[in-house]
């Protein structure tokens, strides 16, 4: 199990016995996440995280701090944090349903390959990317193109209806590099393109200078499965930069697993 508090004002008495409860209950096991609530008067984050240290929680992320007006970025920093959590939560459980699968299933199954694409987006403030490989072309009139997007990522809230993104096709023999990139785990709140070369699209998302083509994107429709959103969207426009190089291709092993 997991919590996540925000530090309530100091002044709100029932509040902080609500803090002491939380505390008396809390186990060695669990993993907590604390941030400020923008109150002005909020409890300080320090000494009730190091109480929770000293019972043996877990931080999952570190303590958001709130010392201006939110803005986009505050909020989608929250959103990473909360996602991460997530993450943290389930991976046991997500560990053991991989295992569940029949051996011969998951292996016909991962015999199904797909290209290598970074998806980018950028809503506002607040930038994102994700390595896809669950990407196919869906329609011809309108050209189309579906994704498929587990719940945990972070960029799923910026592929909501109506909202724009890049898919950024990567080339064979030369996608080592971005994929690594796009692969590490960033903390929340962090810039996921420090260090790699980029330009903006007409949309606005970032395009991927090394990238072998990219089509700008437009989320037209989703369909909600059990762990991932099916994502369908018109294509406004694209360009290849190498005509004879070839798209990077993903071939798997097993099914139950990217």
């Amino acid at each position: 199990a997991g919590m996540a508090i925000a530090m309530p004002p100091a002044s709100n008495k029932t509040a902080t016995a609500a803090i002491s409860t939380v505390l008396a209950a809390a186990k060695s096991k669990q993993v907590v996440g604390i941030f400020e609530s923008y109150g002005g008067d909020d409890e300080p984050i320090d000494p009730l995280l190091n109480q929770f240290r000293n019972l043996g929680l877990k931080e999952v992320f570190g303590a958001i701090r709130i010392k201006e007006i939110p803005t986009e970025a505050t909020y989608q920093l929250c959103e990473e944090a909360g996602t991460d959590m997530g993450q943290a939560l389930t991976i046991n459980r997500n560990i053991q349903q991989r295992k569940s699968i029949d051996n011969e299933l998951e292996k016909a199954l991962g015999r199904i390959s797909g290209g290598l694409y970074i998806i980018t987006a950028k809503k506002g403030e607040v930038k994102s990317a994700m390595l896809a490989s669950w990407v196919t072309q869906a329609s011809f009139k309108p050209l189309g193109l579906t994704i498929a997007v587990a719940k945990d990522r972070a960029i799923e809230s910026l592929m909501q209806v109506g909202d724009r993104f890049v898919l950024n096709i990567l080339e064979e023999g030369n996608y080592q590099g971005l994929m690594k990139h796009f692969l590490k785990r960033f903390p929340p709140g962090a810039d996921r393109f420090e260090g790699v070369k980029t330009q903006s699209a007409a949309n606005g998302s970032p395009i991927l200078t090394d990238a072998l083509a990219y089509l700008e994107c437009k989320v037209e429709t989703r369909m909600e499965l059990s762990d991932h959103w099916i994502v369908y969207a018109s294509v406004d426009m694209g360009r290849v930069s190498k005509a004879d190089a070839l798209t990077a291709v993903h071939h798997r092993k097993v099914g139950n697993y990217y």
